[in-house]
């Protein structure tokens, strides 16, 4: 069943591991067939040096196994939570990368403090607010997932591919699993620059929402000229 959207979920998550996102069996991703409500999401605690596409493990949009052996990640619900919120979502990624999880862990978000970043997002990287103990105690990676929800809600959520969840790490997504794989290497990449930034000048402010806007708008929206038609 959907052997190639487990394909595609596989390499996502090879994706992570070649990119230095994940350790050991840190982080998951997942891809969603929106033509048949099924999701394949990689299988918890399984090393990824012996998964195999057949390991991902076949869910429905509550969370039920539909199909495979093994349990699915432990991160599921944070992922369903997000598929059935957001239509346009077709993969969503988790990760404890090490600059971008710091910047979850400090409960900050990430300030677009260049047009690197601007290319990406319009706007920071945001943060979630810290989950209750009653949300932690209570179907806390289910609650994870509504945190990030209520963080998104009124934005494009693929205006905006990524959040980061307090004391937690980042969660990206995209219309595929690859594309989400892709956003959890950028936002890396743009944790790592904002904490180097801070560094060099700890009295850095954002750039200006004109130059912010160029490099965003070139890149999307119906007015983006970078790349070729």
């Amino acid at each position: 069943m959907l052997e190639a959207l487990r394909a595609e979920v596989y390499e996502a998550n090879l994706e992570l591991v070649r990119r230095s996102l994940v350790l050991y069996t840190f982080g998951n991703a997942s891809g969603l067939s929106r033509e048949q409500g099924l999701v394949a999401i990689k299988p918890s605690g399984v090393p990824y040096e012996k998964m195999t596409p057949a390991d991902m493990v076949i869910v429905d949009l509550e969370g039920r196994v539909v199909e495979g052996a093994l349990r699915p990640s432990s991160d599921l619900p944070t992922h369903v939570a997000l598929y059935r919120a957001f239509p346009s979502i077709g993969g969503v990624v988790h990760t404890h990368s090490r600059h971008a999880t710091a910047w979850a862990q400090a409960c900050r978000e990430i300030p677009c403090f260049g047009t690197t970043h601007a290319d990406y997002f319009h706007g920071p990287v945001p943060v979630t607010v810290p989950l209750t103990p009653a949300e932690i105690e209570s179907e806390y990676e289910a609650n994870t997932g509504v945190a990030i929800v209520h963080l998104i809600e009124g934005r494009d959520p693929l205006g905006c591919p990524a959040a980061l969840v307090a004391g937690h790490g980042p969660f990206t997504w995209g219309n595929s699993p690859a594309a989400a794989a892709h956003m959890a290497v950028i936002v890396e990449e743009l944790a790592a620059m904002a904490l180097q930034t801070l560094a060099i000048n700890p009295a850095a402010v954002p750039i200006s929402e004109p130059l912010r806007d160029k490099h965003y708008f070139r890149k999307h929206g119906p007015k983006a000229y970078y790349g070729q038609k």
